[in-house]
């Protein structure tokens, strides 16, 4: 098993336990102790969980987002074909604004070779988008959050607030036609809200999971939002509530 799968499993299985020892995870992803104790401390240094003598146990309280570090690479595929076709949505020439999020950097990567003037709202992004030969990159100001190093606060929202772009790509942690868009964390939610206000036009970046998620900070109502891009197994119940609401779906 590759080691990033194994990490996967290990996460998954000590969120929903709760607690497991080394010798139980061992069993269950078929690898050595040794093995088993420096997947938990690279887990544990990327904050994922927390590691004690012998085990690990769930730092993850209900409400909070996962760690950056254990979302990049889950349904990359995924995210990669969202990326693309949010591509497709773009014309050359214009002026974009990407949020952060693991969606949105794949966004941020399918651009990179584009001739846009894009402003990324995450050091990860701005660090895939600095390369681009044809690309004019615009730096916010802001504070970023450790590990997602997305950019919050107030100097992020006046830089925003400055600026005028064709189209806004916009991630989020829970979206629906009843609840609209809605983030984990309340300055990243003011963010994505002036990101809204600036823009001509918000495509919203979505994996199937997202459709049934309410997180804490509401954003903006599902009618704020011009098109959605999700993965073909979105469910398909809130896909046809959205298109009802007057929001174009691709599914992809």
């Amino acid at each position: 098993m590759a080691s990033a799968d194994r990490h996967r499993q290990i996460t998954s299985a000590v969120r929903r336990v709760g607690q497991l020892s080394v010798a139980q995870l061992a069993e269950l992803t078929s690898a050595s102790e040794m093995t088993i104790r420096r997947d938990l401390e690279i887990l544990a240094e990327q904050g994922v969980l927390e590691r004690y003598r012998g085990g690990a146990r769930n730092l993850q309280l209900r409400g909070e987002e996962p760690p950056f570090a254990l979302r990049e690479h889950d349904g990359l595929a995924v995210k990669q074909r969202i990326a693309a076709a949010v591509a497709d949505l773009i014309a050359d020439g214009e002026a974009v604004v990407v949020d952060s999020g693991t969606t949105c950097l794949e966004v941020a990567r399918a651009l990179t070779h584009r001739r846009l003037t894009v402003m990324p709202l995450s050091l990860h992004a701005a660090n895939v988008l600095v390369g681009g030969p044809q690309l004019k990159l615009l730096l916010p100001g802001g504070e970023p959050r450790p590990g997602e190093l997305a950019l919050t606060g107030p100097l992020t929202e006046a830089s925003l607030a400055a600026l005028r772009f064709d189209t806004a790509v916009v991630g989020c942690c829970g979206l629906n036609a009843a609840h609209g868009l809605t983030a984990y964390d309340l300055a990243d939610a003011a963010v994505k809200r002036a990101m809204i206000a600036s823009a001509h036009r918000v495509i919203a970046v979505a994996e199937a999971a997202k459709f049934s998620r309410t997180a804490l900070a509401f954003v903006a109502a599902a009618s704020a939002l011009h098109t959605v891009v999700t993965g073909d197994d979105a469910p398909e119940d809130e896909t046809a509530a959205l298109d009802a609401a007057g929001v174009v779906v691709r599914r992809v």
